[in-house]
């Protein structure tokens, strides 16, 4: 009867599901914390390993969450690590505070921060069969002093499903057979992608393709190798090499190493062939006026083993009363990030056992 139970166990955890739609900028999911379990919403990183939410007290806490800060005194299931302990040590907890609390400090590419006390909870999602599944003892941060990127509203903190030890995909990662998988919907859709654990992830489609990925210090980022970027005939190539681009689901644009970008920019230029606008925000290197009738091209990003082709949803985006490519360019390193725009309508799974993210095209708005 135990080994039915722990079979069972397996079973629904390998179920595990939940919502995921749009902000401004980012991907928000819904996941619940303590016991009782209370819900929030959190931004989908896979450029980050620690979870963390607002939590009370708090000295700083941005007021645009929408929902009560979570309470540890009011779980059951709470616990705090000490500075002495070895998950603090491993982590590299920055200080310790006068009450033996180890705490951590996270910062991010668009310095949005957070501060406070490294814990360990009771985390749930929901489930296929409407239950919610949960994880115990899930180490996550419990942030005191947080700041965020404008425009992200209705958020808690952030899921970290980075592929270091501290993420929350390597922590339950044996209970989903180490794979994910998201859908995200474009902005302007009215339901909701899914973000999905375990073996309900991996992608039964005729159009589904596999990319390697490239082991890399630090070990949190996905690296994958991108190979060029085409439109119609002509292709340009990066300058670096294997493992060149990151896949990050908590960044919003696609960037481009310096001299990629110039390139893809002169081919997009010529593919629409009308005369572009600038951006008075400066946010964006190529616009075109929203009343300009322009045919966004194609545009395919040749990754080792995966031609993934991108349709202007992933391309170009409305801005104010002008039309933007969400491409730009890197002008702190040379190195790509491949943003949550260009991931839109298609599933996204990370197999993390046989080391691939594989690419369908999909409505995400159906699944």
């Amino acid at each position: 009867m135990e080994r039915f139970k722990h079979f069972q166990s397996l079973i629904n955890q390998k179920a595990v599901q939940s919502i995921v739609f749009p902000t401004e900028n980012s991907y928000l999911t819904k996941l619940s914390f303590g016991t009782p379990p209370v819900e929030y919403f959190a931004i989908v990183d896979t450029g980050s390993d620690l979870t963390w939410i607002q939590c009370v007290p708090c000295t700083k806490c941005y007021n645009s969450q929408g929902s009560s800060l979570f309470d540890p005194q009011a779980s059951s299931t709470y616990k705090a690590f000490s500075c002495d302990s070895q998950t603090c040590r491993a982590f590299g907890g920055e200080q310790c505070l006068k009450t033996n609390d180890c705490q951590y400090h996270v910062t991010y590419g668009d310095m949005s921060s957070s501060i406070g006390i490294l814990s360990s909870d009771t985390l749930s999602f929901d489930s296929i069969n409407g239950q919610k599944t949960t994880f115990s003892t899930s180490i996550f941060g419990c942030g005191r002093n947080n700041q965020v990127q404008l425009g992200n509203l209705g958020i808690a903190g952030i899921v970290g499903l980075g592929g270091g030890p501290f993420s929350l995909v390597s922590q339950i990662g044996p209970q989903i057979d180490h794979r994910f998988s998201y859908c995200f919907v474009p902005r302007f859709a009215k339901s909701s992608g899914k973000l999905i654990f375990g073996q309900e992830s991996i992608i039964f489609h005729p159009k589904a393709i596999s990319t390697p990925l490239v082991s890399k210090y630090p070990q949190t980022f996905y690296y994958l190798t991108l190979n060029g970027v085409s439109i119609g005939d002509k292709t340009a190539h990066p300058s670096s090499t294997q493992g060149n681009v990151l896949i990050d689901s908590g960044v919003t644009l696609t960037i481009l190493e310096p001299d990629l970008y110039s390139s893809v920019e002169a081919m997009v230029k010529e593919a629409i062939g009308k005369e572009p606008v600038q951006d008075p925000s400066g946010a964006f290197n190529l616009c075109y006026g929203a009343d300009t009738n322009i045919n966004v091209p194609e545009m395919v990003f040749h990754f080792s083993g995966a031609d993934v082709r991108l349709q202007p949803v992933n391309t170009f985006m409305v801005n104010g009363d002008l039309v933007c490519m969400v491409i730009v360019p890197n002008s702190v390193n040379p190195f790509s990030v491949f943003g949550n725009y260009a991931q839109i309508n298609f599933q996204v799974e990370y197999d993390l056992q046989k080391r691939v993210v594989s690419f369908a095209p999909t409505d995400c708005t159906q699944i």
